[in-house]
């Protein structure tokens, strides 16, 4: 599978899991398909680390289709998929391959300093001065969607001292940092009063809640908490139904 690579030590703060996880995938970028992952006793062994750490990375590029697990012999690359996958992309180009103009309007930008729950999604410490960029996001001049994100400022120095971008994607991209994979989570909710008003609904009107981690590689470079108006927004997700044997009589 090439030559050996060895895991870089330089981030301290990058989570065990995480360095495993981009070890691996970095290892089998390019591999065949079938060829045999590195084992978890292998991946314990050079990283000194749980069983438990290995197998939640290793579960994560099973997750990512990246991998594939074959009942009494192992962890192997996955075959590659045919079917249209979902894409890490920005509010902007949604709305673009929507037809929709987009637009957005700040309500809120400052420096903070992280939460626990943003420092642990951020991979830094708690109390790390922290971007919050909060903005109304528009559709052809509608309301559609309220987005806060959150960017470290280790990671993009300087962001606030300049007059803020059109696209947050765009300037990660001219920082050399644009995200190129990422988790979203959805959570169906109702409306806070403060979130009808921005959002012109009425209050306890359904809102779809979208929280996302966007990573350059093996860095978190964004965390965003989006609360979508429902009645505008419908989410599209594709999907693929895993190459499995065909059971008779189902």
């Amino acid at each position: 599978m090439g030559d050996v690579i060895t895991p870089d030590r330089s981030r301290q703060t990058v989570l065990k899991h995480v360095q495993v996880r981009e070890y691996v995938r970095e290892l089998i970028t390019g591999a065949e398909p079938g060829s045999p992952a590195p084992s978890e006793r292998e991946l314990v062994q050079r990283f000194g680390v749980a069983r438990m750490t290995v197998r939640q990375a290793l579960d994560a590029l099973v997750s990512e289709g990246l991998l594939e697990r074959v009942p009494g012999r192992g962890t192997f690359v996955a075959r590659a998929k045919i079917d249209v996958q979902v894409r890490l992309s920005s509010y902007t180009e949604e709305m673009a391959r929507r037809g929709m103009k987009p637009d957005a309007r700040t309500l809120l930008a400052r420096m903070e300093s992280a939460g626990p729950g943003v420092a642990r999604a951020l991979e830094i410490d708690q109390g790390d001065r922290v971007v919050h960029w909060q903005r109304l996001r528009l559709a052809d001049g509608s309301p559609m969607c309220i987005e806060d994100a959150y960017l470290a400022d280790s990671i993009v120095p300087g962001f606030l001292d300049a007059p803020l971008p059109d696209s947050l994607y765009s300037e990660l991209k001219r920082r050399d940092i644009l995200p190129t994979w990422g988790e979203d989570s959805v959570d169906a909710d109702v409306a806070k009063p403060d979130e009808a008003d921005l959002l012109g609904i009425i209050t306890g009107a359904s809102v779809l809640r979208v929280a996302r981690r966007a990573f350059a590689g093996n860095i978190a470079v964004e965390v965003s908490r989006s609360t979508y108006r429902a009645d505008r927004y419908t989410l599209w997700v594709p999907l693929s139904r895993p190459n499995l044997p065909v059971t008779p009589g189902r």
